[in-house]
């Protein structure tokens, strides 16, 4: 019964690819319905986020760079750690919403719920995705190109599974408890600033540093400046990244089809 769940869960963006590519379609589309910056937003809002940041951190503050990055600029060392942040942010901060936007659909039309918070993640890492793709084609022309940049695609990948577990869990209970969605930018809020992206991991005190493995956006974060900035493979991130993308991806999904039939009475 578990797994029969869980093979659900997993395989239904194949199952059901018409009606997959449709919602995401729809919701792609609909992220710049009637804006008249359109696409560019995907690019000024991470910008002026990140202007304001290294503006305070490595103006104000002066934030020091590890001295294993060399002389990379503070701007590069942010934004290799805010962007892929600012996808999963973006899904989190969707999640509660997810399910009681679509209470119509739900609750009139028989079709896999569980394609809701599947789409609503892969969405917000397909709009940022765009802006990431952009600075590493920057970077590339400045010469950072390295082999690790081929771990790339996995990492991302991991992540977004990660994010995926998660979100189905915050839209499922948000159904249930309301509550939720004022917690939810209470809760990325503290993550973002106990996840080493504005500020390197060596100031915070030795003694705390091993406990940042617990945060698993600490690793994605590491990996990614490591793999980009100095062609190094972490393999200790690696693992904690790729255990922790499978936990939240199956226990996400998992709960989720548990309590999915009750949606409708609740809605």
């Amino acid at each position: 019964m578990q797994l029969n769940l869980l093979s659900q869960w997993a395989l239904s963006p194949v199952r059901h690819f018409r009606l997959f590519y449709q919602f995401v379609r729809q919701e792609f589309s609909g992220q710049f319905a009637g804006s008249l910056g359109g696409f560019l937003w995907l690019f000024v809002t991470p910008i002026v986020n990140i202007i304001i940041y290294s503006f305070v951190f490595s103006v104000v503050f002066r934030a020091p760079i590890p001295e294993n990055f060399g002389d990379v600029s503070f701007v590069i060392f942010l934004m290799i750690g805010y962007l892929p942040w600012f996808a999963f942010a973006d899904a989190m901060g969707r999640a509660s919403g997810l399910l009681l936007e679509k209470a119509p659909l739900i609750t009139k039309v028989k079709f896999p719920v569980q394609l809701i918070p599947m789409v609503g993640t892969l969405v917000p890492y397909l709009v940022h995705g765009i802006a990431f793709f952009v600075f590493l084609v920057y970077l590339a022309f400045n010469g950072y190109v390295q082999v690790t940049w081929l771990w790339l695609p996995v990492a991302l990948g991991l992540q977004f599974l990660f994010t995926m577990g998660l979100v189905a869990i915050l839209s499922a209970f948000c159904v249930f408890l309301r509550d939720i969605q004022q917690l939810v930018a209470l809760m990325l809020t503290a993550w973002f600033f106990m996840t080493p992206i504005i500020y390197p991991l060596s100031l915070l005190p030795e003694a705390v540093r091993p406990f940042m493995l617990m945060n698993p956006m600490h690793s994605f974060v590491q990996f990614y400046r490591e793999a980009i900035l100095l062609g190094e493979f972490s393999l200790p991130h690696f693992e904690i990244m790729t255990v922790s993308a499978l936990i939240s991806f199956f226990i996400g999904g998992w709960l989720f089809m548990r309590i999915k039939h009750a949606f409708g009475d609740v809605l």
